[in-house]
């Protein structure tokens, strides 16, 4: 029977449990490295690209969803007549996008839905979820594109970072730039908007102490969130710093669900280790 199926790529860095109880499928990206092309999450993983990246001091090459992966997925669904709703990372980072509408224009299927959310890692997760829910409430397709197209504008993601060489070495920031910050012992506070990313803040000192005040600093905005989703979202960072975050938030007594996802490797090729980040809704 036909249904509306919710898609994604591996950016949307969804935890498996949060992808089953969704039922979102996803697909992933590519990470190149030397010649060599992996599935990202499924034949790579962060440390191993950390490991690689400091070795050969550059930022591996990331590839969108390949045609070939992404229609082997899709096919199915195809056959079955299910309406598509294709999620992917910002077409501002990505070309993913275009392989979608690529796949629907060369088999002609219009039941496939292909949707910028002009964001990553969760800040698509809770784009994702939203949609699921309004499937759930047995919403169509057409509607559900249109409240989440019209709710996209108040996605928060922001995410601060431990160091700037990852960056630096894949040309988001001048080498020069990441010498002088790591020398200062600065975090920049990273933010998504409209589909790009830019430096809001800057902050100094240990990152255990910066994140938490990173937090605080988000205070008013989180207090005013939607209360159903909130994440914490992370590269890597200890247990310690990972539960101080949530136990601040749990201390708002505003939220009903605190999600804590690890970012794939994607993400965290570019933004590198003991990066973090709250992502909600600004409802």
């Amino acid at each position: 029977m036909p249904k509306i199926q919710i898609v994604a790529d591996s950016t949307c860095d969804l935890s498996p449990e949060l992808k089953e109880r969704y039922h979102i499928i996803t697909i992933p990206l590519c990470i190149v490295l030397d010649d060599k092309s992996y599935y990202d999450g499924e034949e790579i993983t962060p440390p191993e690209i950390y490991e690689w990246s400091d070795a050969h001091h550059t930022t591996p090459k990331t590839a969108a969803v390949s045609y070939e992966r992404a229609l082997e997925t899709l096919k199915p669904l195809m056959d079955a007549g299910d309406e598509i709703l294709y999620f992917g990372i910002s077409t501002q980072m990505s070309t993913t996008c275009n392989v979608f509408r690529l796949i629907a224009e060369d088999q002609e299927y219009d039941k496939l839905h292909v949707i910028d959310s002009m964001n990553l890692s969760t800040g698509i997760g809770l784009q994702l979820i939203y949609a699921a829910e309004l499937a759930a409430q047995g919403k169509s397709a057409a509607e559900i594109i249109q409240l989440v197209e019209e709710r996209r504008g108040k996605v928060r993601a922001s995410f601060v970072v431990e160091t700037l060489t990852y960056l630096a070495r894949g040309g988001r920031c001048t080498a020069v730039t990441a010498l002088l910050a790591n020398t200062l012992k600065l975090k920049p506070q990273i933010i998504v908007e409209k589909g790009a990313m830019g430096v809001s803040k800057k902050f100094r000192g240990r990152q255990d102490s910066v994140l938490l005040k990173y937090a605080k600093e988000l205070e008013p905005q989180l207090l005013q969130a939607d209360p159903k989703h909130v994440f914490v979202t992370h590269s890597g960072c200890s247990d310690s710093i990972v539960q101080s975050l949530v136990s601040y938030l749990e201390s708002l007594n505003h939220f009903e669900e605190i999600h804590v996802t690890v970012a794939g490797g994607v993400i965290s090729s570019h933004c590198g280790p003991e990066t973090l980040g709250v992502l909600f809704y600004a409802d």
